[in-house]
């Protein structure tokens, strides 16, 4: 008798510590100004869950800089430039060209917190009036090592 009060005090411990970590997850930083809305923001664990290494159901985009992308990037994912660079834009349109409006596409940079990024807007923007309506921004918020490789998500090197 005495373990039930322990048992259900561990339950409610439990409950409350996995209710404050999807809280956590959903209090995702919107500015006023952002070209995007919750709906085109996809968490990490939300890709890996419905994307595996090798799989072409999404087409991924890293849109930083290079050295970034050769230091560490999601396995499989095409480096097409700086977004905030009139050749990055050029290169992530002609990479985008060929796949249908419907295509599933990611785009992520994190070289930096995602709300001064300088290239994850104009990346975004882009596709978005080519008319991808798929188009999501992995939501990287401080930025690609801490919320992506820092937590053991897959990552190659190179490129």
């Amino acid at each position: 008798m005495r373990s039930l009060p322990l048992l259900g005090c561990l339950l409610l411990s439990a409950l409350w510590g996995a209710h404050s970590l999807r809280a956590e997850e959903s209090q995702v930083r919107i500015a006023r100004d952002d070209p995007w809305t919750q709906s085109d923001l996809l968490l990490p664990k939300e890709l890996l869950a419905r994307w595996k290494p090798g799989s072409s159901s999404y087409a991924i985009y890293q849109v930083g800089f290079p050295f970034l992308y050769k230091a560490g990037h999601i396995p499989g994912s095409i480096y097409v430039g700086a977004g905030k660079d009139p050749e990055g834009i050029e290169a992530l349109k002609k990479a985008v060209s060929g796949l249908p409006m419907d295509k599933k596409i990611v785009l992520y940079c994190g070289c930096c917190p995602l709300d001064v990024c300088p290239n994850i807007r104009p990346a975004f923007e882009t596709v978005k009036k080519l008319g991808f309506s798929n188009a999501k921004i992995l939501y990287l918020p401080e930025d690609f090592a801490h919320d992506w490789i820092h937590k053991g998500y897959p990552t190659e090197k190179g490129g």
